[in-house]
């Protein structure tokens, strides 16, 4: 049996990105927080370019010159700052310094003198667009565009280097997109569909702009949007799957893409033609892979997908876009001598609930589960508009060697699925999300491995709200609980959370000023007295998200009665643990709390 530890101290890599001598710029968190690391090829060694205590978000490369942007927060509260770093020096440049601001990075100019960003700099509600040069000090930005409120981004910079595609959200289902003149700051509207996503924007140089969406269809497909008049025109779309990942090259118009099927990627190589369709040259076999990345190379003649499956660590592989394409691996992480035979891969199913919806899943069973005796873990993921894949996870695989079974759903009101299936649990809707939970636990009952009374609910953040609306509206089901940033308050979870953010989350849960019976009756804290399961609590005390008082309030409305609560709070982390260190204490501390109450 292997400790927790083992298994946390698998390296994650992620965030490729192409220098202009064609090496490839990571993300990797071999020293215990994200850092830049570089790899010119397989035949050389990689390299750790970055020494921070702190995790750094992103890393993107400049298209011209030998040098990247990183960004990178104090104490994961997501107040991202730039710097620039040399790669012929090594020398490395503050190029913002506004610490209570966000700045969420927006791209280089294709000139690669330039970069833009959005940030909340003037009021903390509003997101405004800056450009500023590459050699620039952290007061040398010009404000382009004034928000007018909420949370706005820079997509994509046009090819000739004076307009830049901006995208607005009005919820996460939602999003207005507009381009903007750099000279004047002028808008101009680009799409017209009042309730659909666009996301992943590439100006075609050519009077549209590719952009992947479900304005056409049920599900993302990639289109290009006439910036004349918005007309949609489909380039290619997923058979009845999203399109998640697209790259294309505007001087060769090579393509590839993924789809998601099941949440498993397949991967496509081709070209767009002069009709807007696609003639697609490969489909290199990646197995049961979930691609997380795709980038192109500045020549667009390579490209770089970063990818893992439930039991293989992340890994990053290039490959050409020429017709006969072959993937290479240039960098991955092993499993720290952990045998991989021994790791567990999930099998898909579908359960129905309640109303007859089938709800997709993941069951993964442990070696030698014992008829009858398995407990199981029911982990339901966040967002709520996200969605479960068979992507690696360290702490999935350290259950299952523990004995444990692992259930994880796909409520209602995740992507993945169509756009009908993800506003399935809107405002009004909430607790049939809850109650996909309670036909989940029915479904386990019917499993002849499963022991019916050692079942564990167990999310984070939106999943973490799921927990705590489980244990209090069917208290009987469960044997303990552990949620991670969850919301216990709707109410006060609106009012305190990042003033950018409100109006977002208002559009998914319901608002503050007209639906405060509807936030009231969804809200978990107000049933505290139905809880009979131990319950495990972690929260960050830095998190702009879902904000700490969430995590205090259930653990005191609790303490005055007989049931055993756990609570962590770190005060150097938000949403997410992102210190190694940190993380093997939390899941140390699960363990051994599962362990004494399951």
């Amino acid at each position: 049996m292997h400790p927790v530890r083992r298994f946390l101290s698998i390296d994650t890599i992620t965030s490729p990105s192409f220098t202009t001598e064609g090496g490839v710029l990571y993300l990797c968190d071999t020293t215990g927080t994200s850092q830049v690391w570089y790899r010119l090829d397989r035949h050389t060694d990689p390299e750790r370019l970055t020494a921070e205590s702190e995790r750094i978000s992103f890393v993107s490369a400049s298209p011209t010159r030998a040098e990247f942007i990183f960004g990178m927060d104090q104490g994961s509260d997501e107040h991202d700052q730039l710097f620039r770093y040399q790669l012929e020096t090594g020398e490395q440049t503050p190029l913002t310094a506004t610490p209570d601001a966000i700045h969420l990075w927006g791209g280089w100019s294709p000139d690669g003198d330039r970069f833009a960003f959005a940030a909340n700099r003037r009021q903390s509600d509003t997101f405004d667009v800056y450009i500023q040069d590459r050699d620039g000090g952290p007061d040398d930005a010009t404000l382009v565009y004034e928000g007018e409120g909420g949370f706005l981004s820079v997509e994509a910079w046009h090819p000739d280097g004076d307009r830049l595609c901006l995208s607005r959200a009005r919820s996460s289902g939602a999003q207005d997109v507009y381009v903007c003149a750099i000279d004047d700051g002028s808008l101009t509207q680009i799409n017209r569909a009042e309730n659909a996503r666009y996301e992943s924007f590439t100006f075609d140089g050519a009077g549209g702009l590719y952009c992947l969406t479900n304005q056409l269809d049920d599900n993302m497909a990639l289109v290009r949007l006439s910036l004349s008049d918005g007309t949609a025109t489909p380039i290619v779309d997923g058979d009845g799957w999203n399109i998640d990942h697209y790259a294309v090259d505007r001087s060769t118009n090579a393509l590839i893409y993924t789809r998601n099927v099941d949440g498993f990627s397949t991967l496509h190589v081709g070209e767009i033609t002069p009709e807007d369709t696609v003639a697609i040259h490969t489909e290199p076999d990646i197995g049961s892979q979930v691609v997380s990345d795709l980038v192109r190379s500045p020549t667009g003649e390579q490209f770089a997908v970063a990818y893992s499956k439930r039991t293989a660590p992340h890994a990053i592989a290039c490959g050409n876009t020429t017709p006969d394409t072959v993937l290479e691996t240039i960098v991955a992480a092993g499993t720290l001598g952990i045998p991989e035979p021994t790791l567990r891969s999930p099998e898909v199913i579908r359960y129905t609930a309640a109303d007859g919806i089938e709800i997709p899943a993941y069951w993964t069973l442990p070696n030698d589960a014992t008829a009858g005796k398995t407990p199981v873990i029911v982990d339901i993921h966040g967002g709520p508009e996200h969605q479960r894949r068979p992507w690696f996870y360290p702490t999935k695989q350290f259950f299952l060697q523990q004995g444990y079974a692992v259930l994880e759903p796909n409520v209602r009101g995740s992507s993945g699925y169509g756009k009908a299936y993800t506003q399935l649990d809107d405002v009004e809707k909430r607790m049939d999300s809850v109650r996909d939970i309670k036909s989940a636990v029915e479904w386990l009952h019917k499993q002849p491995a499963v022991d019916p009374d050692r079942i564990i609910a167990y999310g984070r953040s939106y999943g973490g709200f799921i927990v705590l609306s489980a244990i209090t509206e069917y208290p009987e089901l469960w044997r303990a609980a552990v949620e991670f940033v969850g919301i216990a308050d709707f109410e006060t979870f609106l009012e305190n959370t990042g003033e950018w953010r409100r109006s977002h989350r208002e559009h998914e849960y319901g608002s503050l000023e007209t639906d405060r019976d509807v936030l009231k009756e969804i809200s978990p804290i107000h049933a505290v007295e139905k809880i009979k399961c131990p319950l495990f609590i972690q929260h960050g005390a830095n998190d702009p998200r879902v904000p700490v008082g969430e995590a205090e309030q259930i653990a005191a409305a609790l303490a005055s009665r007989d049931v055993p609560v756990e609570t962590l709070i770190f005060p150097d982390e938000g949403h997410h643990t992102t210190d190694r260190t940190n993380l093997i204490t939390q899941f140390e501390a699960i363990a051994s709390f599962l362990e004494k109450h399951v």
